[in-house]
């Protein structure tokens, strides 16, 4: 037997491997454990995309069981047989499309299961589905520890859906605070495409263009806001990164506005670390979170953060101190927080770099890394299960 199969192997269960902070967060934990520590494998529930070019190493493989839509009852002996084959100690599944898996994998032999919240889609925004709620109860006695990534989502856990707290652990994303950091000099500009104005404010976010991450709200509170100013010294110009439903909307937005040369809706970009620095402020306009990397890194690049009032986003920006909290889908609220920071760069300047302090304080990557190693460690070193 080689030394890299004697290694205990996790394999991490989810329904996509796409662009995501979800997914982003699972790459980075296998980019960056200790060599020698762990064996990992992706089983994507329906399937994965170039995203899987991310992971650093070769000798992780991804397999995708091509979930269909409805009843698809073949997938779950596909997963069955599939686990058989691996036998890895621990399976780590994610979130709500998975959490129906668990007596499977219990059936297909595996020692230790764990399962992760990472945030909730419009199908449960407030996370009071009585069905869904109702499924992970039921699921609890097989599952040796849930993992969250706010207190925001444990308390739920423990209040509203009844799990036990002695089996929720929280930890928080963390994030390459030297992939994500200011520039070092003079702010870059964004990418030729782009088109950005000379003397442009450039304000911006990241993130899937889905009806949960609401940038349409954004867009709407951009209008607003290049409707009421009058200085022409500067321009707001509004940076979308991101791909998916809205992104069709919020170009139709613009173009009813007249301001299609305000904006550069960039669609998915492996150019973030990059893009983040050409900005002055970052805007999360989600109508819920659990715990956003985004946040994190535009946090880590020194931006100060106007963010929603929703999930884990009020455990990240210190309103005041790192940034501004507005209710969501609020377009006046958000509308006021842009031209707070358009009009006031010296607040900029000080809320960017107190968010970078607090990242390199308390959302490490290494941090995040080793509370989860820890918790396989704790796991393989108690009872096995009969």
């Amino acid at each position: 037997m080689t030394e890299n199969a004697q290694r205990p192997l996790v394999v991490h269960i989810i329904d996509r491997l796409l662009v995501g902070g979800m997914e982003n967060g699972i790459v980075n934990i296998l980019n960056h454990s200790p060599p020698g520590r762990y064996r990992h494998a992706i089983i994507c529930l329906r399937y994965f995309s170039e995203f899987r070019n991310r992971i650093d190493d070769d000798t992780v493989e991804v397999y995708a069981l091509d979930k269909k839509d409805g009843k698809n009852p073949g997938y779950y002996f596909r997963l069955w047989r599939l686990l058989r084959q691996l036998r890895p100690e621990i399976v780590h599944t994610r979130n709500l499309p998975t959490i129906d898996l668990v007596p499977i994998i219990a059936l297909s032999g595996v020692r230790h299961i764990v399962h992760g919240e990472h945030g909730r889609d419009l199908l449960e925004v407030h996370g009071e589905n009585r069905k869904y709620n109702r499924i992970r109860r039921l699921m609890s006695p097989w599952v040796d520890r849930y993992i969250t990534v706010s207190r925001d989502l444990q308390t739920w856990l423990s209040d509203t859906v009844g799990i036990p707290v002695n089996k929720i652990s929280q930890i928080y994303n963390g994030v390459d605070t030297k992939k994500f950091s200011p520039p070092p000099k003079e702010k870059p500009l964004l990418p030729a495409e782009a088109g950005q104005p000379d003397h442009a404010f450039v304000i911006g976010t990241v993130g899937r263009m889905e009806g949960i991450k609401d940038q349409i709200t954004l867009v709407q509170s951009f209008i607003q806001l290049c409707q009421r100013q009058s200085d022409n010294r500067k321009s707001p110009f509004l940076v979308l990164v991101g791909d998916g439903s809205l992104r069709k909307p919020a170009r139709n937005l613009f173009q009813e506005a007249g301001l299609l040369d305000k904006a550069w809706l960039a669609g998915s970009r492996d150019d973030v670390p990059e893009i983040l620095p050409a900005l002055d402020l970052f805007v999360l306009p989600s109508i819920n979170e659990g715990i956003s990397n985004t946040i994190i890194e535009a946090m880590a690049t020194g931006l100060p953060v106007v963010a929603t009032q929703a999930g884990g986003n009020p455990e990240l920006v210190l309103p005041d101190k790192t940034g501004m909290l507005v209710p969501p889908q609020d377009v006046e609220a958000m509308a006021t927080g842009l031209d707070l920071y358009f009009t006031s760069p010296d607040l900029c300047q000080e809320h960017g770099s107190a968010g970078r302090t607090r990242v390199l304080n308390q959302f490490s990557l290494q941090a995040m890394i080793d509370s989860y190693l820890s918790i396989y460690d704790q796991l393989l070193s108690g009872p096995t299960k009969s």
